[in-house]
This record gives C-alpha cells, structure tokens and sequence, in this order.
C-alpha cells in the first residue's frame, strides 16, 4: 500500500476522492432507472415480470413470483447445519442489541389538565431488498429484517432476484426463515424496488424499503424516497484504522483487507503516527494479497481508495478522521476508550485487537447497515427506529387553553394567519352569532 504524509492538502486530496464514489455521482444511469419505474407504476406485474425475464432470464409469472414453504423447507435442507446453528446465533445476538432501542410512548398530564404525549407505534408494511447472485448475503438479511421486527412491524416482505432456473439462494431463504420474513417473492434491481413502492398486483405496497444492491438498486431507492421511506442511498464500503506503534502490523493489514474485498471503488484507509508500523502494514498487506482469493479486486481497491497516512500527531490523526467520517472505524493504539472519546463521525467502532470489523458484520449484534461516504457526520446505523413513527399528542382543557389563548392569538397575527386566531378567539367569545 502507498505510504503517504497527512497534510491538509493530502487530506483534501484523498476526502475529494472518496467522494467521487457516492452514488449521487452516477447520473447517467438514473434515465434507465426513472424508465422502469414509470413502467411498474403504468403497467404493474406484467412489466416486473418482463424486466425479470429480460434482465434475469427466468420467466416470471402469477402462479411462481411467490416463494412457496415447501421451497423454504427445501433450502433448510441444502444448507450446512452448522451454519443454520451460526445464523441463529447471530440473529439472537442481533435481536439481543436492538431490542435495547425499543421506546414506549409516553404522556404528561399537567395540572391545569393539559395532556402531552407522544404515541410510538411501527410501520405497517416493511420491504427488505436482497441481492441475488454471488452477491448473496444472509447477514445483511439479518441486518435489515430483525430490527423491524423488534420495532413490531406486522408485515415484512423480501424481493430478491432468482437465478434462471427461478432458485433463489438456499442460505438467502434459511436466513429469511430465521430473521422473521413474512413473504419472499422472486424479484430483483430496480423493478423490485418500484414494485414494493407503488405496488403491483403481485408484490404489496410498502411503507420503507431497506437493504443493498447496485446502483440500479440504489438509484432506484433514491427515485422512490418520498412515496415509501428508505434506509439510505448505501455506497462502497470503506474502513478507517486509527493504529499507534503498539498495533499489531498483521492485524491492521488483514482488517483493512477485509473491507478491500468487497469491490474495486472499497476504501481502506491507515492512519497511524508510527513509519515503523506504516511499512510494516505495508508488508504484510503484500503478503496476505497472495492468499486471498479476491486478490484483483482488492488490488484494484487498493489501488484507487487505499492509503497509509502517516501524521505528525494523534490530534491531526482524530481530526482527519473525523473529516472522512468512516463507514467502520478500527482503534488500535493504547489507550483506545480515550482516543474514542475524541471521535464525533463514524458509523461503527472497533476498540481493540479484538474487535476486528467481521465481528461487526456477522455477528456481535449492532447493526451493520451502516452510514457510508462521509455520511456519517448526519446519518446513524440502521436501527429500530427507523420502523417506529411518532405521533404527537395534545389535549388542552378549557382551564389550560384560557390561560395561554392570548398568546396563541398574537402569534397567529404576528405571521399574518387570521384563522388561526380565529380557530382559538371564538373559543372565548360570547355565544351566539
């Protein structure tokens, strides 16, 4: 890996790359897009399932867009059992963390006999995304599907893309089972995402759409946003190890590599104070690259968003990454609780030899739906409440009203709104026309 000194030049210069990866910057697919949607929206099950042909290959219809339980009890079959115990595992781990979220509603009655409050109740209708393919990931299923279903969301549907003979992966339909999934239908990229937003004859209408995908995927999330709620618009993955000379040079490297692998436009930043550790990180990042067996696209990855940035100081080292505001957010250094306590931006954070990323991702339980470039300073993890709505609750008596009516009015006649202030005057007025 290239081994460069942080200055702030260097930091504009690496920050403005990272950016470049956003899918906000691939405008050029959103025409094709914005076609599909207009297609499901005008033309409902008979354009998903002519988009599935075309794009998928297998030929979808009424009767087999649904995913039966005789397929579910089959994929339990064909999966390795120990693994079966593992997603298991990780999902009590997961539903353990989140149900920790969990808010009540709550009421305040004053003693003028006024009522406040604020009513928290789920979404009804929840639709997870999973890729297809070789890009299938039951932990992210786990992820996207167990919080909504500590938040008490009744309803909770999956598309996912089938292969050509219409199979969909064995390990995406147990993690399914596991995480709670009420239907599975056979549907994928950018026409699924429509159909859970509009809704088709097939496919229910949803209230949010989470989970990855490409950027057809993601673009078509983007385009939806407003008729349904989304998670976010997800970009590459990315990691950020803050390392001191106590590091371990083998444990840096490995971890950075485990985010390199996932694609080519991945980012693994180093940024550590110690020559000695950046060469050596280096070195074993050399060494590991020829046992890995994505080692092209981690090559790739390292060669466009990899960096070892060296710093005069552990201040320029917190302040730079604060800046990137890192997906995954690694410390290995001495005293890492403290060096935590400085960090503002980050989706996750790892404190320790220990507590390597993948922990993170299969899991400890956190959520590993997580915010991505530089999103971090405004977004958060996914988590229960984004399947929980709010609703304000106000009751005046005629007692409270009275005593504060008079400001209400000026209020309303200071912005120039003269029903409103009629909606509170007449309450005190004489009776009679």
């Amino acid at each position: 890996m290239r081994i460069i000194d942080l200055t702030p030049e260097t930091r504009a210069d690496i920050l403005n790359d990272l950016l470049k990866r956003s899918p906000n910057n691939y405008g050029q697919y959103e025409e094709t897009v914005n076609a599909i949607i207009k297609d499901i929206r005008e033309k409902g099950d008979q354009a998903l399932f002519e988009y599935t042909e075309k794009l998928d290959h297998f030929a979808l219809n009424d009767s087999n867009i649904r995913v039966s339980r005789k397929e579910i009890e089959e994929a339990y079959e064909q999966v390795e059992p120990a693994f079966i115990e593992v997603l298991k595992r990780s999902a009590e781990n997961i539903r353990a963390f989140h149900a920790r979220q969990l808010r009540t509603s709550w009421f305040e009655t004053k003693e003028d006999g006024s009522i406040l409050g604020m009513r928290i109740t789920p979404i009804e209708r929840a639709g997870v995304y999973v890729p297809g393919g070789k890009a299938a990931y039951p932990s992210s299923l786990l992820m996207n599907v167990i919080p909504a279903k500590v938040a008490g969301v009744k309803d909770i549907i999956m598309t996912t893309p089938p292969n050509r003979e219409g199979k969909i992966n064995p390990g995406t339909l147990v993690a399914a089972d596991i995480a709670g999934v009420n239907r599975v239908f056979r549907a994928g990229g950018a026409q699924a995402v429509a159909a859970m937003a509009f809704g088709t004859r097939s496919i229910p209408k949803v209230d949010k759409i989470t989970g990855p995908g490409n950027i057809f995927v993601a673009l078509a999330k983007k385009a939806v946003y407003g008729y349904v709620s989304i998670d976010s618009i997800a970009g590459p993955s990315e990691i950020l190890v803050l390392a001191d000379e106590t590091a371990r040079p083998e444990y840096v490297a490995a971890d950075l590599l485990s985010q390199a692998e996932h694609d080519e436009m991945a980012s693994a930043i180093l940024i550590t104070t110690s020559k000695e550790l950046a060469q050596r990180v280096s070195e074993w990042t050399d060494i590991f690259l020829q046992r890995l067996e994505r080692k092209e696209i981690i090559s790739k990855s390292l060669e466009h968003y990899g960096y070892i940035l060296l710093a005069d100081s552990l201040e320029d080292a917190v302040e730079t990454a604060n800046a990137i505001a890192s997906e995954h957010l690694e410390i290995l250094m001495r005293n890492p609780f403290e060096v935590m306590t400085k960090i503002r931006n980050a989706g996750a954070i790892f404190l320790g030899d220990y507590s390597s990323e993948p922990l993170g991702d299969y899991y400890a339980g956190p959520n590993h739906i997580l915010p991505t470039n530089g999103t971090a300073r405004f977004f958060s993890p996914l988590n229960v409440d984004d399947f929980l709505k709010k609703t304000s609750i106000i009751a005046y008596s005629r007692e409270a009203l009275e005593r504060v009516h008079g400001d209400i009015e000026l209020f309303a006649r200071k912005e120039g709104l003269t029903a409103h202030e009629n909606s509170i005057r007449v309450r005190f007025e004489d009776k009679g026309v």
